[in-house]
């Protein structure tokens, strides 16, 4: 993608992943540049009157009845920024900022914010030309939004705060100077819209449903190689168990890991075996991964609205000429939806992680302890189980809900917050640990094919097992394995596993 144009229909998630990741430019359709311009027209008329409107010709939350003279209100909006601009911590990633300033054009083309033009215009130059501002990850209650990144966000607009420019960490004005722009001066409304909405946790979220989604079809994957080398079943993948009880995440879950294991000689050599049935961690993957995959399916509902709404205070609408003062800006749906999702990436890492153990251990797999010959001198995937348990267990904390808590701000004007940034960051920690539990998983399984017999393994299996032989060499004897475990996490976020396998056993669901 070379170039993302909003406000030309809705913004998909995948378009939004591609900017964040990619060097594509960002642009606004020339409708969008119409609405701006129709409300901003509101807005100048407003001020001309002398009307009260929050935010624009008053002060802001607990001060909002506090009048601000029209000499003032260019110096209010400054004043938002560098007071709301409080956040700590480290910054946010590159990939990060991309999307939040994406979304940030993406809801000043609605036209509901006020803002100018060239002041929407400067914003998505920030990304084009690689200016990327310093904004801490922490201070965001999640309501009004995302009060304080956004801040700091805005702060480079106006030369303030700072921001990166190839690698230099610069102040806000310098930043601008090293690619030939001069500081903004904010007018009427600017500041509290650049600061109103829910963009940075939108934003998280989106990159890590995105990640989610991947993973649910990786892990499917992983379950089927391991189901092979340690003798399971296909039976509970037959379409008829799923058809009596067809949620939709389980269905497609227990399809893909019948097609992954279609034509596997090591299924079909233990046939007639004594073994009943098979542990959970085989027979039930379509359940448990499935729900997993319902619940990513239900969070990239709610950040897709997210994603093309309008989350400010005041929303302006031209056709009627008319403000509206609500909260839109309030997390709760994303903060909800973030939280389930973090559950469901954590259970997909739990369930890995046992699958793991069962490969590793001699007593439940037949295979040499720890997926490695001469045991004893080498200890092979030992501590590789140990890393993938240590994930999981933080994810336990993790997973914890950050929406049922609230604590009042702004004077308990703001009574009730959703915490819906921290929501998003603990998700995205859950699901890159779970990204690491399923490598781990990757790894020993291709591992205890090459151990296990010369049977050639299912389809899709075959085809992940060579992408990953490519990268990475089967352990004759012990190496530094935190490599191996880098190399196979490339392959999957870099889509070389998932391509090989759908090339050769067509899309996975």
């Amino acid at each position: 993608m070379e170039e993302l144009i909003v406000g030309r229909g809705e913004l998909s998630i995948e378009e939004l992943v591609a900017f964040a990741r990619g060097k594509a430019r960002l642009s606004l359709a020339p409708e969008a540049a119409e609405r701006i311009r129709a409300s901003r027209g509101l807005v100048e008329g407003w001020v001309r009157e002398g009307r009260r409107i929050y935010g624009m010709t008053t002060g802001f939350g607990a001060l909002s009845d506090v009048a601000i003279p029209p000499a003032e209100t260019a110096r209010l909006q400054e004043n938002i920024l560098m007071s709301h601009a409080a956040g700590v911590g480290d910054p946010l990633d590159a990939e990060t900022l991309r999307a939040v300033i994406a979304l940030r054009v993406r809801e000043f083309a609605l036209g509901h914010a006020g803002v100018r033009l060239e002041t929407v215009e400067r914003l998505a130059e920030l990304a084009n030309r690689g200016i990327l501002p310093v904004v801490p990850e922490k201070g965001s209650v999640g309501a009004s939004g995302d009060l304080a990144p956004l801040a700091h966000l805005g702060l480079v607009l106006i030369g303030r705060g700072e921001a990166w420019v190839d690698g230099r960490r610069l102040e806000g004005a310098a930043a601008l100077a090293a690619r030939g722009l001069a500081p903004l001066r904010l007018e009427a409304g600017e500041g509290l819209a650049l600061v109103n909405g829910t963009a940075v946790m939108t934003a998280i979220g989106a990159l890590a449903v995105h990640d989610a989604g991947r993973l649910a079809r990786l892990i499917d994957l992983a379950a089927a190689m391991s189901l092979e080398v340690l003798m399971g079943s296909r039976m509970e993948f037959n379409p008829r168990i799923h058809a009596v009880r067809p949620h939709p995440g389980q269905v497609a879950s227990a399809a893909n890991l019948e097609r992954i294991t279609r034509a596997s000689e090591i299924i079909s050599s233990h046939r007639d075996c004594s073994r009943i049935q098979d542990a959970y961690t085989l027979r039930c993957s379509p359940q448990v991964h499935g729900a997993s995959r319902d619940a990513i399916a239900h969070a990239r509902r709610v950040l897709a609205i997210e994603m093309n709404a309008a989350t400010g205070n005041p929303l302006l609408f031209a056709d009627t000429a008319e403000f509206l003062l609500g909260g839109n800006f309030h997390g709760q749906p994303v903060a909800l939806a973030l939280d389930f999702l973090g559950i469901a990436a954590a259970e997909l890492a739990d369930i890995s992680e046992r699958r793991i153990e069962r490969l590793v251990n001699p007593q439940l797999s037949g295979l040499p302890a720890f997926l490695v010959r001469d045991g004893g001198l080498n200890s092979g995937f030992m501590i590789a189980q140990y890393t993938a348990a240590a994930l999981v267990s933080e994810n336990k904390v993790l997973a914890h809900p950050a929406s049922v808590d609230s604590i009042p701000t702004s004077a308990n004007k703001e009574d009730h917050v959703s915490m819906g940034t921290i929501a998003a960051r603990k998700c995205r920690r859950i699901v890159d640990h779970a990204e690491h539990v399923v490598a781990i998983e990757l790894l020993c399984a291709a591992q205890a094919l090459d151990l296990f017999t010369n049977l050639k393994a299912g389809e899709g299996t075959r085809a992940a097992y060579r992408v990953i032989r490519a990268a990475v060499p089967p352990l004759e004897a012990d190496r530094v394995l935190a490599d191996d475990i880098a190399a196979v996490l490339r392959l999957m976020r870099g889509g070389e596993i998932l391509r090989a396998v759908e090339e050769t056993i067509g899309p996975l669901a």
